[in-house]
């Protein structure tokens, strides 16, 4: 299957799978928010989230497993793919044996200094905790799977089982509104018992189905040169989206402090929001990242350029499809969605976080162009510290009485510096055409955004339903679907579209 084929597939199998378990996820959020109550759920929200700001490690392993898989396809080299699987497998392994040790001897010192948790909920609390330990140290171990199949491009196969996923934890939150044990605990359990199911599913499939997939770890086939390539990218990998987690949790464990556990159901939310929509992004990541990293493995650094370029633009336009409707309806959104118990600050930390979010997409395809290229160490550490750094800024804020909405300015003017510090330096490492860049991404997306902000702008004043926010989002689509045509596609991308509908509206 030609390559410009294969992304529209995949991505189109990423969208409907993300669009459909947007909708059963945001349906479950609200259950379980209803069975929990605000408390509990705050609780979940900051507990796990203390366990989760290493998660960020299972994405950075994906990261380099893939990168250097998808590489050395572009290589043509399958006996390398499966030295790095293996090696990459050994190190999963142990890193998260070690990880399970280093975060319950840490339980005491996290629960008696960090949080703040009502000492009637202690108990249950710690009880979290432990089950979320065990469920990040199943998604370091699937990590690896989960990288072939990216770095092979079946996301198909991904799209379906995170659909299964999805079916699962909304049975999962149906039951937890009728059982009468304690509902925090049981909900803690059974996730863990369907990240379990996640796991089998992946590496089950893989080690059938994939050559390059093997158990056979040994002397002979767990390599120093290989352990330390993929150490030394997934280090630096770790460290940029180690930094984005920690700043992000970090917030939530100052406004903990500052303001109770309520606000952190506020922030949990906003967050689930964010991860609602943020599915645009990774269908296009999933779908062109492997292509981007199996150019520079051939050696076809134009091919990498452009690609690169409209991964950014594809992004940030599919992005705007939704979040522009999203954050004008947001109050509409949220009271629907939360049966009208909807906690203070919840809309502002989700059109702050929103916002952020498509100012970082402008250039993330520049991000993808560093992991390809390979050489990371100064790019990580110029792009992702000053979102670390802005922690202090933030207990500075808190401390001087200012609200969180000034919490979150901050957190989107960082977002925006980074954004726009990625152009130089791409320029420096790999010559990029600043003027060229701007011309072919930022220029189309002006007139998509101001048609869309105006369209739902116009459709937000008229007070027609309690469901108006589905007309919004309806004429956004439109509306956006027309400008696309006209101003975002080039005459060849016009083409090869009525080609494709053609030819698949012909198959059906």
């Amino acid at each position: 299957m030609e390559s410009a084929k294969r992304i529209i597939y995949n991505t189109f199998a990423q969208y409907f799978k993300s669009i459909l378990t947007t909708v059963l996820a945001l349906y479950s959020t609200r259950l379980v928010l209803n069975a929990l109550g605000v408390s509990d759920y705050g609780i979940y929200q900051l507990v796990a989230g203390v366990v989760a700001m290493l998660g960020f490690v299972t994405n950075a392993l994906v990261i380099t497993t893939q990168r250097y898989i998808s590489y050395y396809y572009g290589e043509n080299n399958p006996q390398k793919v499966t030295s790095v699987f293996i090696n990459s497998l050994f190190i999963h392994l142990i890193f998260g044996f070690a990880l399970i040790i280093i975060l319950y001897l840490l339980k005491g010192v996290i629960f008696n200094y960090w949080l703040k948790i009502d000492s009637t909920r202690f108990e249950t609390a710690e009880f979290v905790y432990i089950m979320t330990i065990i469920m990040l140290f199943i998604s370091i171990v699937i990590a690896p799977f989960k990288a072939m199949f990216i770095a092979r491009e079946n996301i198909v196969f991904i799209s379906i089982v995170e659909i299964f996923d999805s079916i699962l934890k909304l049975a999962l939150a149906i039951w937890l509104t009728s059982t009468t044990t304690d509902k925090l605990m049981f909900y803690s359990v059974m996730m863990v018992a369907i990240q379990i199911l996640n796991l089998l599913i992946f590496a089950v499939y893989s080690l059938h189905k994939f050559e390059e997939c093997t158990l056979r770890l040994s002397r002979n086939t767990i390599n120093k040169e290989y352990i330390k390539l993929l150490c030394g990218f997934a280090g630096w990998t770790t460290y940029g989206m180690g930094t984005i987690v920690v700043r992000n949790q970090g917030i939530a464990i100052m406004l903990n402090h500052f303001f109770g556990t309520v606000i952190n159901a506020a922030y949990g939310l906003a967050f689930q929001v964010y991860g609602a929509i943020s599915f645009v992004s990774t269908s296009i990541l999933n779908a062109m990242n492997p292509q981007i990293m199996k150019a520079e493995g051939s050696n076809n650094r134009t091919k990498m350029m452009k690609l690169a370029e409209k991964e950014s633009l594809y992004s940030v336009t599919l992005l705007l499809l939704i979040a522009i409707p999203f954050i004008i309806e947001m109050p509409n959104i949220l009271n629907i969605w939360l049966d009208n118990d909807v906690p203070e600050y919840t809309v502002m930390f989700c059109d702050f976080i929103l916002i952020a979010f498509l100012l970082d997409q402008l250039t993330y395809g520049l991000n993808t162009i560093m992991q390809a290229l390979g050489t990371i160490k100064t790019y990580i550490l110029l792009m992702y510290t000053p979102k670390l750094l802005s922690l202090a800024l933030v207990w500075l804020l808190l401390s001087w009485n200012y609200t969180p909405s000034a919490v979150m300015w901050l957190y989107l003017i960082i977002e925006l510096i980074v954004s726009i510090m990625r152009l130089p330096y791409l320029r420096h490492m790999v010559g990029l055409s600043i003027s060229q860049y701007i011309r072919n991404v930022f220029v189309p997306i002006i007139p998509l955004t101001f048609a869309l902000c105006i369209v739902c702008m116009a459709i937000s004043q008229a007070d027609i339903s309690q469901y108006r926010f589905l007309l919004t989002t309806f004429a956004a689509i439109i509306v956006g679907i027309i400008t696309i045509w006209f101003v975002i596609f080039h005459k060849e991308e016009r083409t090869y579209t009525r080609n494709f509908i053609s030819k698949l509206f012909h198959k059906c």
